[in-house]
């Protein structure tokens, strides 16, 4: 097996205006919405710590500095819960700053993916990295991002994370084109196109927001024009590394994903999340679902 450098960091692009769930995100980061109990973006974090990266840098912007309080020591809140004897929501209270070790940059301009992943740059350095996008959740049981620093070991270069969409729905992802490997659950990209009329894209398997990308990203994208919407695209950026060879920050390969994802990207999506992951809760689900299917009975 090939030596490559271990993936020991993880970056999270959280700019982004998050306009689709106006006027909730006025003052509000996207990120911060709750799913339950817990905002979106911890169960971002809490992924990247259980594939065994405590390094965590944030890619923010403004009004985004909630995100950073989150993540930080309350202390009188603490002291307030702990005088109480409440142990239980103490703890939770301290578990968001007890993850990992988190780190913060501003993109100054919403000017892309791609561009907010070159904000990473300077802490990353020459080390390959993994991606987490905020939008997309993964169950925690199905272990993605694990099995994808797991191919970057074998094979070196960017690992994607896709997953199948019906083909009416591929223009709202970046979609690869691929070819099969030796196992069944990796392929290698050979194309990449940033969101494409369903009649274009060159197969509908999609990108989905976890990524393991290497750092020769940072030189290309350095060099990306602006592509769809005028933004910086990371996924023409990879498909450039697809191209390459392992001297040149190549190849890319691709995870298949047919586990749980969440989608917060959108208000129905986001709904359909907060459903399911109460759902699953002990703590909910006993009355939870009786009162839901007497809603849906009541309709």
């Amino acid at each position: 097996m090939a030596d490559f450098h271990p993936v020991t960091k993880a970056v999270v692009p959280a700019a982004g205006l998050g306009t689709r769930f106006l006027p909730a995100t006025k003052a509000t980061p996207k990120e911060m919405l709750p799913i339950v109990d817990k905002p979106a973006i911890q169960y971002v974090v809490e992924e990247a710590v259980s594939a065994g990266l405590l390094d965590v840098l944030m890619v923010t912007g403004k009004n985004k500095r909630s995100i950073e309080d989150h993540f930080d020591r309350a202390i009188e809140l603490e002291d307030a819960l702990e005088a109480k004897g409440d142990d239980e929501r103490l703890s939770q209270v301290r578990e968001p700053a007890d993850l990992a070790t988190l780190h913060y940059v501003r993109q100054g301009e919403p000017r892309g993916l791609g561009h907010a992943v070159l904000c990473a740059k300077q802490h990353v350095g020459d080390h390959p990295f993994a991606c987490l996008l905020g939008d997309d959740l993964i169950d925690y049981r199905d272990e993605l991002l694990k099995r994808m620093i797991e191919v970057r070991r074998t094979h070196g270069g960017s690992v994607i994370a896709l997953m199948e969409v019906p083909k009416e729905q591929v223009s709202l992802y970046g979609c690869a084109a691929i070819e099969p490997t030796s196992e069944d659950d990796v392929v290698r990209v050979t194309d990449l196109v940033e969101k494409p009329a369903a009649e274009d894209a060159p197969s509908n398997w999609a990108i989905i927001g976890r990524y393991v990308i290497d750092p020769a990203v940072f030189e290309v994208l350095e060099n990306t024009p602006p592509g769809r919407g005028n933004e910086i695209q990371l996924t023409d950026a990879l498909r450039t590394l697809a191209g390459r060879g392992g001297d040149e920050g190549g190849p890319v390969h691709g995870v298949l994903f047919r586990g749980r994802r969440y989608d917060t990207g959108n208000k129905l999506d986001y709904l359909r999340t907060v459903v399911q992951f109460a759902a699953d809760r002990a703590d909910l689900a006993p009355e939870f679902m009786p009162w839901l299917k007497e809603f849906l009975a009541s309709r």
